[in-house]
């Protein structure tokens, strides 16, 4: 049973007692992102996420790794759009050595002026290899157009323009708005005792004082857009979007399952008329994003330049035929047991089972648990899942970006193909 209680300053701790592993996963779930940056400070979240490993007021960077390293436990952090996250995972009888640390991390940062200008070039380099990534690249472009004029497009590194003039004042501010007891959730699945980590935490973060929250864009306008980049590359990188739904739709199941029938694995309708049976790309498959107000279906080729253009064609066909012919209750129920079974199997994963709460209760300020998710599942039907698909499917919203050479595509081409 999933367990929740408040701390008196807004803190949220949720969390999940296994009595049958010996492990314990830990995560400090903030509701802070790309999203919440703006033109000046876009990439200050990710920068924050790096300079918390960088040392602290008691600890040294090497004292974070060698500690969690002496007691087999790992450490890490990631920084999304809508929300970021510092986690750990240890063998129960360490956990308290993993809380102690993470909240050092979070409360007693040491943001010193030579470890930010060693991390500003780890950074930059971390930017230039994105820069060598069209996958990376091509995915990103539709996003920054498709919500432009919105942070929601904001990409989450930067610039190296920007990353390079950040002071520890600028992130002292920003901190100060944004980490604060109202936007963090503690998760914590495993072998441990509840009432007794609740206490730690409580001891650990009531120095932490209640503050009102900044509130976020409540508002997104979708804008249909093709945009290309010229990069001096073999292969031509496609991403075609249609505007979908956000994150707490009663349809996210629906457009789960499509888009797994479409491209969510190798026996998806695209990789196996795409790739096995015609020949067009090595890699293709779509993807869902969901956003708490906003949300894409995108599908996503990387393929020689003379031929993008059957590679479109052939795209547009399988949506064709699924509009047209719709799928039957075999291919729904196969679909519906592949999803189940992936989240089961996940759900035995301590580290899978603290991001799920985490991440709910912090983005829709409650659990979905594994029970509710299965019976959304277990809920679509064909007429639900074809009404979803017609709506989702409209060539009039499809926005497509591509990176490769210009001078081997017929840019004008393509765009009358993708913007009839």
């Amino acid at each position: 049973m999933v367990k929740m209680k408040t701390m008196d300053n807004g803190l949220c701790v949720v969390g999940e007692e296994n009595s049958f592993v010996r492990s314990v996963a830990l995560g400090i779930w903030i509701k802070n992102g790309s999203i919440d940056e703006n033109k000046n400070n876009n990439g200050i979240s990710h920068f924050i996420e790096h300079m918390m490993f960088k040392g602290t007021k008691n600890r040294t960077a090497k004292n974070i790794a060698d500690e969690m390293s002496e007691v087999g436990g790992r450490i890490n952090a990631f920084t999304g759009k809508e929300y970021m996250c510092y986690y750990a995972h240890t063998l129960d009888n360490h956990i308290d050595v993993a809380l102690d640390v993470l909240s050092d991390m979070i409360l007693n940062s040491g943001m010193k002026d030579e470890d930010m200008k060693k991390e500003k070039g780890v950074i930059i380099e971390e930017i230039n290899m994105y820069e060598d990534s069209p996958e990376e690249i091509v995915h990103d472009l539709i996003q920054e157009e498709s919500w432009s004029g919105s942070t929601l497009g904001y990409n989450i590194l930067g610039t190296k323009e920007l990353v390079n003039n950040f002071t520890k004042k600028d992130i002292e501010e920003y901190m100060s708005k944004h980490y604060i007891p109202e936007n963090i959730v503690i998760s914590v699945v495993g072998k441990f005792d509840f009432d007794e980590m609740f206490d730690k935490i409580s001891e650990k973060f009531s120095v932490l004082k209640k503050k009102n929250r900044v509130e976020r864009i409540g508002k997104l306008n979708y804008k249909k857009c093709f945009v290309t980049k010229d990069k001096d590359i073999e292969q031509v990188h496609l991403c075609m979007s249609f505007p979908s739904i956000p994150y707490n739709s009663d349809e996210i199941y629906i457009l789960s399952i499509l888009n797994t029938i479409l491209g969510g694995g190798i026996n998806s309708r695209l990789f196996q008329s795409i790739r096995e049976e015609k020949g067009l790309a090595y890699s293709i498959y779509s993807y869902v994003e969901t956003y708490n107000i906003a949300g894409m279906l995108n599908i996503y080729a990387a393929t020689n330049p003379t031929q993008i253009e059957p590679v479109i064609l052939g795209v547009m066909e399988e949506i064709n035929l699924l509009l047209e012919k719709g799928i039957d209750e075999k291919e729904l129920n196969q679909t519906k047991e592949q999803l189940k079974s992936n989240l089961i199997i996940g759900f035995e994963n301590m580290n899978s089972r603290m991001s799920s709460y985490g991440k709910t209760k912090l983005m829709i300020d409650r659990i979905k648990s594994q029970d509710e998710m299965i019976e959304g599942i277990n809920a679509v039907n064909l007429d639900s899942f074809m009404n979803f698909a017609k709506k989702t499917f409209n060539y009039n919203e499809m926005s497509t970006a591509l990176v490769g050479r210009h001078k081997d595509i017929d840019i004008e081409r393509i765009k009358n193909l993708c913007t009839r």
